[in-house]
């Protein structure tokens, strides 16, 4: 098959035409700070503040409620950080997870560092938290909760509702950092009691750099950059004006092609998990068969290096991940394998495919021939499957 076949949306994608379209005016000819008087930089804040209302209507929030930041990262900082320092009096334990995603882990080391405690729930077998172990680790000093709406690396969605009204039971903030899920699956804030949610605009075929922080009215958070007065005082920094557009214009399409995007690629996936499972033994599927995103397929293939098999499919061109793409330069295993137990055995040769509203039924028919044949070659080549074999028979 000629071309690229991209299967790691999950990692970045490409953006739309029509954000493309929409940044453009803001890129060349409407350049105006958005914080200026003049009708250039009017022009901006008009720009501006569509966009907020854009993103803010695909989980149902007020766009006084979103502050754009430079990606989820800085979101997750943000919320995190702010929300610690801000209500230290009160107490100085925030709860997490064992397979969040780096902003958040490193966020909470770093606090830890200042003295603050901070509890990793272990997840089950499918990435799952259990919302009785979270109940069991709040304290009297518990002031936040963190935990992502849906994994990067194994897809799992969380218990959302559960966990939302554990945290509202107990009068503590909660904070979800739904990068991978904003404009994949549904969110409502109007209908869970999420004080603070992060994501990031690159995601969901609009530009890298640019993201934001949804901030429920009642919640009183403190800048976490500090200069001038934008983002309603809350973020420093002059106005990527068009990063913010295309921001606004991915959110918008995304909200309008979910239903029909969210059953295409979920067909897709569940095609190629049946199919690999069947058909590639020795292989297991990590997350939840069925509270998964839409787009997710990842597996452990024994007797197999990862980063190898990633090499020979992309020979093939054909785009995937051994890892977060966050993390993907190190070699250490996942730290999501580790928390789900995957066993040692399997633990190195994990492999993820996040599909895309372009993905086809022949590009998926074709990467499971191609992984069929580099597994089989690698396998060949491995002394312990070898060794394995022998003892079979």
């Amino acid at each position: 098959m000629k071309g690229t076949i991209y299967l790691d949306h999950a990692a970045t994608t490409q953006i739309a035409p029509e954000v493309l379209e929409a940044m453009q005016p803001f890129l060349f000819g409407k350049y105006g700070n958005a914080s200026t008087l003049y009708d250039l930089g009017k022009f901006s804040r008009a720009a501006v503040e569509k966009a907020r209302k854009q993103v803010a209507e695909v989980i149902g929030a007020s766009p006084e409620e979103i502050y754009f930041t430079s990606g989820g990262s800085e979101a997750d900082n943000w919320a995190i950080k702010a929300t610690a320092h801000m209500w230290r009096r009160r107490g100085n334990h925030i709860i997490t997870s064992k397979i969040e995603h780096h902003a958040v882990l490193n966020s909470c080391k770093s606090l830890e560092e200042e003295g603050f405690a901070v509890t990793y729930l272990n997840v089950d077998e499918e990435g799952k938290i259990r919302p009785e172990e979270l109940e069991r680790a709040i304290r009297p000093t518990t002031i936040l909760i963190s935990i992502m709406y849906a994994n990067n690396e194994i897809g799992t969605i969380e218990p959302m509702e559960a966990i939302a009204e554990i945290a509202k039971k107990h009068h503590i903030l909660l904070h979800t950092d739904a990068v991978q899920a904003y404009g994949q699956i549904p969110i409502s804030v109007k209908e869970l009691p999420i004080d603070m949610l992060s994501t990031s605009g690159h995601k969901l075929y609009g530009p890298k750099g640019i993201g934001c922080l949804y901030i429920r009215k009642q919640i009183p958070l403190k800048s976490f950059i500090d200069g001038g007065g934008q983002e309603m005082g809350k973020r420093a920094g002059t106005e990527n004006v068009p990063g913010i557009v295309g921001f606004g214009k991915a959110a918008e399409l995304a909200a309008y092609e979910m239903p029909y995007r969210m059953a295409r690629e979920q067909q897709l996936r569940d095609k190629m998990i049946q199919t690999v499972l069947r058909e590639i033994p020795y292989t297991r599927l990590n997350g939840s068969r069925e509270e998964r995103l839409p787009n997710n397929a990842n597996f452990c293939f024994q007797f197999i290096e990862g980063g190898t098999l990633l090499q020979l499919l992309d020979m093939k061109g054909i785009c995937a991940s051994a890892a977060s793409a966050c993390s993907s330069g190190q070699s250490s295993v996942s730290h999501v394998l580790k928390a789900i137990d995957v066993p040692k055995e399997m633990e190195h040769g994990s492999l993820r495919f996040s599909l895309g509203k372009s993905t086809t039924p022949e590009e998926i028919a074709y990467t499971i021939e191609c992984l069929k044949d580099s597994v089989r070659k690698l396998r060949e080549k491995n002394p312990e499957y070898q060794e394995y074999l022998s003892s079979l028979c």
